[in-house]
């Protein structure tokens, strides 16, 4: 195992030019809004200079990489689309040409999540020159996730290339330890209807706005109950928050006839979705019922390619046990390159994993260089021998599933 080790070690620092060059590369190519062809082509051109026996496109748009044929299927997942840069004119830098300072790399994507990317496919390449895949088909996934979690895994199982892994590794930032779980999510509206009328004689209106008064307040209350009374040992405090609202208005004269409010609500690994429903239901007053209803969120937007996969917005939590397998595999492959012991943790944010392991029930975990802090910042940024070192775990990780 030494010998191996110092083999990666030697291997990877003689690829770190290459590594960090192919990162830049990525990160300057702009994929919003799950636009991830562009930076798909350059992702797949490096896995051909590689070598990967399969290099292509799924139909969801997605870039795939396989090495082997094994019996034991190991995907590592990275989405490569990333949010928008917001005003132009508050970055002063180039957001994706970026700036190197003091060894970290300052653009867009760079920690949510491209820094993974360069580790995971010369990790996968080294680790077939060595010997480390023998037995697995392994898989480099880079997917579209920031509009809606889960949703390209989902269509790898069910659609294409129909694939169900034995172990999934995500990486998204994890400041180079071990996830093994994260809060879920479901995005609800709660929608009141009205009356319009002039708001110079508004008595002969609806207003759709003051129904919704109490329920907010009813809101807010619920929050801080969950927080006080229902938090997961792991996972920590579900929470609710109204996070957006619309009122639909003839004009600023006229009463509104409908008012939305949009709920963001974490979730715990022991709250069933129907419970939670009901319970957001339970706020409207009874005199309030016909004209006032809570709606799920769909997601049915087509992908780059018009590829259409329609999912609900519920997104489970999910909690893989300490010492579980998978867990204690990727404990073992910090231990081995770096002799340290590190503490597992768990993201704040919903990643990938709410499919993988929670509507899948597929063991993930998750590593990556990165603080997931950084993400969707100005200031968003990782540091360069982070992504060089993540290159040696995603190296050895399979030999330590063996």
């Amino acid at each position: 195992m030494e010998k191996v080790i110092q083999t990666i070690k030697k291997r990877v620092e003689e690829e770190r030019e290459d590594i960090l060059a192919f990162l830049r590369d990525i990160v300057a190519i702009p994929s919003m809004n799950s636009q991830l062809k562009a930076v798909g082509e350059r992702i797949g051109e490096e896995m051909k200079r590689l070598k990967f026996d399969e290099v292509r496109f799924d139909k969801m748009g997605n870039i795939l990489g396989r090495i082997g044929n094994g019996k034991r299927v190991l995907v590592y997942d990275s989405h490569v689309d990333t949010v928008g840069i917001g005003d132009r004119g508050m970055w002063k830098w180039d957001p994706f040409k970026g700036k190197i300072e003091d060894g970290k790399l300052y653009a867009r994507g760079t920690c949510d999540e491209k820094g993974s990317t360069p580790g995971m496919i010369y990790g996968l390449a080294l680790a077939r020159d060595l010997g480390l895949l023998d037995g697995f088909t392994a898989y480099y996934f880079g997917n579209m996730e920031e509009w809606c979690d889960g949703i390209a895994p989902n269509s790898f199982v069910e659609v294409d290339p129909k694939v169900r892994p034995d172990f999934v590794v995500i990486g998204e930032p994890t400041k180079m330890q071990v996830y093994r779980g994260h809060k879920g999510r479901l995005e609800l509206k709660i929608v009141a209807d009205g009356k319009s009328a002039h708001a110079a004689h508004h008595h002969l209106g609806d207003n759709a706005v003051y129904k919704m008064v109490n329920i907010i307040q009813a809101i807010r209350e619920l929050d801080r109950r969950l927080g006080r009374h229902h938090a997961h040992p792991f996972l920590g405090k579900p929470t609710l928050a109204i996070t957006h609202v619309e009122a639909r208005t003839a004009s600023l004269n006229a009463v509104p006839d409908e008012f939305t409010i949009y709920l963001d609500r974490r979730v715990t690994v022991d709250e069933p979705k129907d419970k939670v429903i009901a319970t957001i239901r339970g706020l409207i007053p009874d005199y309030l019922q016909d004209e006032v209803r809570v709606e799920e969120f769909f997601y049915d937007t087509p992908s780059y390619t018009g590829f259409v996969f329609p999912v609900d917005k519920f997104y489970p939590a999910w909690v893989l046990e300490e010492k579980h397998p998978l867990v204690q595999a990727g404990q073992r492959t910090i231990h081995a390159l770096w002799g340290e012991t590190r503490p597992t943790g768990k993201w704040g944010f919903s990643t990938n994993g709410t499919y993988w392991a929670g509507k899948a029930k597929i063991p993930s975990i998750g590593f990556g260089p990165g603080d997931e802090e950084l993400a969707h910042m100005l200031e968003e940024h990782i540091s360069l021998e982070e992504v060089v070192r993540a290159t040696e775990w995603y190296a050895l990780f399979p030999k330590q599933l063996a």
